[in-house]
């Protein structure tokens, strides 16, 4: 964000104003650290404010602080679309277009007269917010909401409480501090946030060690359904709605398994892809090791994007004619998968 920008928008800060915070569709660690640690910031200077999310998240990630304390905009959409009507500011976490929030959410925004306010991290940002601050190299958007409240010299309010909220969403944006978007400034933040009280080892015991047995018999069927292509160094992963409910699948329980199709030696794309039924798509999670975009492969044939290393895309396709599709895609990047 430019100097000018910036300059203008403490100022408009610098007054009590009613303040909404977003975060996408499908929260995941980042979104919900985000929100819930910008919403009491917001608080600490004295703003009205309400943290918001579209739909629910994972029970893994309801133990963060504030999580619990969010509106989510499909419970209560009146309450909901009504706050964002008459908020003079909405800040939108962790997502760059509006349609990442769902048709009926992105509405309310198409009705209400609020300054829009971006921080995220994702490549190629819309242009629907008067404030911008989109950095792609960075690993998280709980790592920009850092330098942003330091911008406004404020490191003084962050609590206990929003560095957990914090520290949560730049560990599980970062992979645990091991993409490559991880800097010597993230472990810096990430020492800070430390000395203000995120309890590092409580934070990775309650998102990473609150496994169900059903979950792990549903990584045992993935593990099971892994498919390795060597000629392209790539492998993935195929669940569909059965395999989901014959472990009683629950909203999360596939966090991370397209990581263990990235782990296989010489891989360098990987691919889940998961059937829901219920909205009559595949969904689809690619990672990558080294310069090959999935970011660009998914915007190019999954009507999705992210990240270089990570992006998200779905399918209207059923689940094997998905596979087919994705394999018969591989060819045209053979020279990029297997000269990285």
């Amino acid at each position: 964000m430019e100097n000018s920008l910036f300059t203008a928008l403490k100022a408009q800060l610098s007054s009590p104003k009613k303040i909404v915070v977003i975060g996408h569709k499908n929260p995941d660690g980042d979104a919900v650290g985000s929100v819930g640690a910008l919403s009491s910031f917001l608080k600490e200077l004295g703003h009205d404010v309400t943290g918001m999310v579209p739909n629910d998240f994972p029970d893994f990630l309801k133990w963060m602080p504030t999580a619990t304390s969010m509106d989510q905009f499909d419970k209560n959409p009146v309450r909901s679309s009504k706050l964002i009507e008459t908020a003079d500011f909405i800040f939108t976490l962790d997502f760059n277009d509006l349609s990442r929030v769902g048709r009926d959410m992105e509405k309310a925004f198409k009705d209400s007269n609020a300054t829009f306010v971006m921080i995220d991290h994702h490549q190629a940002p819309a242009d629907y917010a008067k404030y911008t601050f989109s950095d792609a190299s960075m690993g998280s958007t709980c790592e920009m909401v850092y330098h942003f409240i330091d911008r406004l010299d404020k490191l003084t309010l962050i609590d206990a409480q929003i560095a957990t909220n914090l520290y949560t969403g730049i560990m599980t944006d970062s992979g645990s501090f091991r993409f490559p978007a991880t800097s010597s400034t993230t472990h810096r933040v990430i020492a800070d946030l430390i000395d203000k009280g995120a309890q590092n080892t409580a934070i990775h015991q309650s998102v990473y060690d609150t496994n169900s047995p059903d979950r792990l018999k549903l990584l045992g069927i993935a593990l099971n359904n892994l498919r390795v292509l060597p000629e392209y160094n790539t492998a993935f992963i195929s669940l569909s709605q059965d395999d989901l409910e014959s472990c009683n699948f629950k909203k999360g329980d596939t966090e991370g398994f397209v990581n263990y199709a990235l782990s296989i030696k010489d891989i360098k794309l990987a691919a889940i892809f998961i059937e829901s039924r219920k909205d009559q798509i595949i969904k689809i999670s690619l990672r990558s090791k080294g310069a090959f975009s999935v970011n660009q492969l998914s915007r190019d044939h999954f009507q999705g994007g992210g990240h270089t290393n990570a992006a998200g895309g779905k399918s209207d396709k059923n689940l094997e004619d998905t596979v087919s599709e994705f394999i018969s895609i591989l060819p045209h990047y053979k020279n990029a998968l297997i000269d990285e």
